[in-house]
């Protein structure tokens, strides 16, 4: 089994094996809890793909770990904090889940991650944005695999301003995710020297952007910084174009765009769009393989989440078979001492914060007539180093951050 055999022969992987002798699987089962977005907002980004890629996880390892049996129970948490409470109380209550996976959608994280501390569970996080969930909100349990707002900033915004874009007006989404977000790239637009000239609030999820685009072109602002995703990203671009807003002079920064994202739109309206992603289908032949195989199982290619709930889930694996136990501390202190370098991460390794530090890439959405075919679009333009890319410790207010 090809699982089995990376671990026989990964040196990283069997030095976590030490001291296992009396470790076990709880209830003779690993559990996962795959909470995600299945029909709204998010629904493209993560959603029924994630379950996919989750699911392909599971197969690759051959249904076991351990040689226990692994479990995937899934729920539509609805982008609603309180329903996917419920749902991962009931789960550690009756199930007995031992890890969570995916949770796109901040208050969702947040909420469930709360639930995860109490309970001393493991939460692997790959579709939530904010940079919270490693820093002021950090707890032993908890991983944030993918991407977060500081990246997201760190790439686009600061690219955006060296391209000349210096002044700002944020349209935001009204949650705890939209504000980090702006928050993360006005901080670097002013250190980069730019100046943001205002923000709008507009509901999560908006269907009407009209008025709060009126306010950004009143503005005068060179960028409209989208400090939000998925649907509300696509329509506040379409309706930007209706609107004439980019023709007269203004440019959008999507501050956190998906490959679904330039799907819906296509290239002609897309098209040299700037964007930071943590993974692109088209990279390397690892990420071409893998990436085909989950277009065969979905019909599409997929986004950087639904990649990195794989990822997330073959490292825990690796970890619950080198020590043979699913127990939260042994697992966890297993992860964060074995480097990721899959087809997902370069250069990758859990901090003490529990934020997952890789490469992460500024990407520039092609021309139509660069594009070789279907889901060719973006166009790699630099590779953002893992230290980089993400918050410093430095700067951290995680607890469990030694200063």
């Amino acid at each position: 089994m090809r699982f089995l055999k990376t671990l026989a022969c990964g040196a990283a992987a069997c030095a976590m094996m030490a001291g296992t002798a009396n470790a076990e699987i709880s209830d003779n089962a690993v559990k996962i809890g795959l909470l995600t977005d299945m029909t709204g907002t998010y629904s493209d980004i993560a959603g029924p793909g994630a379950i996919a890629a989750a699911q392909m996880a599971i197969d690759d390892v051959g249904g076991k770990v351990a040689g226990k049996p692994v479990v995937l129970l899934t729920a539509d948490h609805q982008n609603k904090p309180d329903i996917a409470s419920n749902k991962a109380r009931e789960w550690i209550d009756v199930e007995k889940v031992d890890v969570f996976a995916e949770l796109v959608t901040t208050s969702v994280a947040l909420a469930v991650n709360a639930i995860a501390k109490q309970a001393n569970k493991i939460s692997l996080v790959s579709g939530t944005a904010s940079s919270r969930i490693t820093n002021q909100d950090c707890f032993p349990g908890g991983v944030h695999w993918t991407y977060d707002t500081y990246a997201m900033a760190n790439g686009t915004g600061k690219a955006v301003v060296q391209e000349g874009g210096k002044s700002w007006f944020f349209l935001t989404a009204d949650y705890a995710f939209g504000q980090n977000l702006q928050d993360d790239v006005a901080k670097v637009v002013k250190a980069s020297g730019g100046e943001v000239k205002g923000a709008v609030k507009h509901p999560f999820p908006a269907q009407d952007f009209s008025s709060f685009l009126l306010q950004a072109q009143g503005s005068g602002a060179q960028i409209i910084g989208l400090a939000n995703a998925g649907a509300d990203t696509t329509n506040a671009i379409k309706a930007a174009s209706e609107f004439g807003i980019t023709q007269s002079g203004q440019k959008l920064a999507g501050l956190l765009v998906f490959l679904t994202d330039i799907h819906s739109l296509g290239l002609q309206t897309a098209q040299g769009l700037m964007l930071t992603t943590g993974f692109y289908w088209d990279m390397d032949d690892k990420t071409r393989e893998w990436s085909k195989r989950f277009h065969a199982k979905t019909g599409k290619m997929p986004t950087m989440v639904q990649a990195g709930v794989y990822s997330s889930l073959m490292h825990y694996f690796k970890a619950v078979e080198a020590k043979g136990s699913d127990d939260t501390a042994t697992v966890i202190k297993a992860m964060k001492e074995t480097k990721v370098e899959d087809f997902f991460a370069r250069n990758g390794r859990i901090r003490e914060d529990g934020r997952m530090v890789h490469d992460m890439y500024l990407a520039q959405v092609k021309k139509p007539a660069d594009s070789k075919g279907p889901w060719d679009y973006y166009k790699i333009v630099r590779t953002i180093p893992a230290e980089e890319a993400f918050m410093p410790l430095s700067e951290s207010q995680c607890p469990m951050v030694k200063k």
